[in-house]
């Protein structure tokens, strides 16, 4: 997607004071409420905003139009699940390899997964609003994250470290959706967590040398 068609679905402001803050995130809650009850073709700001409780003109102010809310949604549901990699990669700093691979793609599965309902409905919209792109953005902020904690590993030394990293994210956000798209049930989340990890430790296992005593 072109930056200007990304620029044409992003709000149109950003609320500053709290009054618009809350309705923004009524706004936000709504679009979650009717993406999931009537689904991405019958979703209308029209519809949006009843749900929400505000005027059609008050969500305008802040969304021109329904891809814009779409857009906005997947923005902060991949922004959620960015932070959340970043953070375990920040707490897990210094710890053997393994560790820290278990707390990334822990961190990583939990945030996917916690509303599977919400990622599901949100995989299958991407594409028509500049999801490819939001997905590289933030996939270069966990994959940042990634490459930050694990050069404090005190065991190993990754070899071609850049496309290790890249296979590793490729490997947890390729197996959750394969996990979405085949019901997402809490069997399968369970299942993607546990075989995942055992997945990415292998993988990195292999994929690295040991550090050398200096």
């Amino acid at each position: 997607m072109a930056q200007n068609e990304q620029t044409a679905l992003e709000p149109r402001k950003t609320p500053v004071q709290a009054r618009a803050a809350v309705t923004v995130g009524a706004i936000s809650e709504a679009t979650i409420q009717v993406l999931l009850s009537h689904g991405a073709d019958r979703l209308t700001t029209t519809r949006v905003a009843k749900r929400a409780g505000v005027s059609v003109g008050t969500l305008y102010q802040y969304y021109p139009n329904k891809q814009s809310l779409l857009f906005a949604l997947l923005e902060d549901h991949l922004d959620k699940v960015s932070a959340a990699v970043e953070a375990a990669c920040e707490r897990a700093r210094g710890k053997p390899m393994a560790e820290m691979v278990k707390d990334v793609v822990e961190a990583f599965v939990d945030a996917k997964m916690a509303r599977t309902d919400i990622s599901t409905s949100l995989y299958r919209i991407a594409g028509d609003v500049g999801g490819p792109a939001l997905v590289r953005q933030t996939g270069l902020r966990s994959q940042k994250a990634l490459g930050a904690m694990l050069e404090t590993a005190p065991d190993a030394v990754l070899r071609q470290e850049k496309f290790a990293i890249q296979m590793v994210f490729a490997a947890m956000a390729g197996a959750s959706r394969s996990v979405l798209e085949a019901g997402a049930s809490p069997a399968m989340v369970r299942n993607l967590r546990d075989h995942l990890v055992l997945l990415c430790q292998s993988y990195m296992a292999v994929a690295t040398q040991p550090r050398r005593l200096r």
